[in-house]
């Protein structure tokens, strides 16, 4: 089914269903997904063999710098103010060598046109362990990091890592965060190369409740498919009765949740 790719350093603003009015940077190439997960789910389409060690095309520190400069300043003379400044795009924005350096000159222009915008980094969370990461992602405002199961079974088939990950060892890194984070987790059912597909069972939905529990962070954000998958008709949305039942799972544990259906 149809996907679709960022065509631009910075894209928008959008309306987002998490973060509201979302002005977008793309840190990978234009057009081209690269990413360490391959996310049976993703809207930017299934990563290609290799892509994620291929490093070609990314936009230099100066022109994204140059680019969100250039897009402020026009929002500010239009007064068009962004609730967020959202760091996503065709893939895993942490991949970018330059990464710590672009979330520096990304906090010095929000504070120049609009210090009341949110800066958000939306992550699957498999780079945290790297230090100059972790910091980096301590200076956003909303610092979302993915955790779609607790189970590696149930990572391995919605998420198919390319890079050795154990959720166990994810999940320790998570909580060592010490609140500062999100979590952000798509729910969805169906099935994939004949296989069935549900983190929302019993059994998934205690381990990562238990996973919570550990990582303590400041908030949940949950939510279904949306838009097209690469996957297609073969996965389907978990309806809006059964996210607010889990979220009230969540808020049960003294933890903010929000659902985006």
């Amino acid at each position: 089914m149809a996907t679709f790719l960022f065509d631009k350093i910075v894209f928008g603003p959008v309306k987002s269903r998490r973060l509201g009015v979302s002005l977008g940077i793309n840190l990978l190439p234009l057009n081209r997904k690269l990413c360490n997960f391959n996310c049976i789910y993703c809207e930017c389409g299934w990563t290609p063999e290799g892509q994620e060690a291929v490093k070609k095309g990314l936009p230099s520190r100066q022109k994204v710098f140059e680019a969100l400069d250039r897009k402020l300043s026009e929002m500010k003379a239009g007064n068009r103010a962004p609730d967020v400044i959202t760091y996503a795009g065709n893939g895993e924005p942490t991949l970018h060598p330059e990464f710590p350096g672009i979330i520096d000159d990304s906090i010095l222009l929000r504070d120049k046109y609009f210090p009341e915008a949110r800066i958000a980094v939306l992550s699957n969370a498999t780079t945290i362990g790297r230090p100059e990461i972790r910091e980096a992602l301590m200076k956003v405002d909303q610092n979302i990091l993915k955790l779609d199961s607790a189970f590696d079974q149930t990572v391995k088939i919605h998420n198919q890592p390319r890079v050795s990950i154990k959720v166990a060892e994810l999940i320790k890194n998570l909580s060592e965060l010490n609140g500062q984070l999100i979590i952000q987790t798509l729910f969805l059912r169906g099935s994939y190369n004949g296989r069935m597909i549900d983190n929302t069972t019993p059994g998934e939905l205690s381990a990562w409740l238990d996973a919570l529990k550990k990582i303590q962070p400041s908030e949940v954000m949950i939510y279904t498919i949306h838009r097209d998958t690469p996957s297609g008709s073969e996965l389907r949305k978990v309806p809006a009765a059964d996210l607010k039942r889990i979220a009230a799972m969540v808020n049960s544990m003294g933890i903010k949740t929000r659902i985006s259906c």
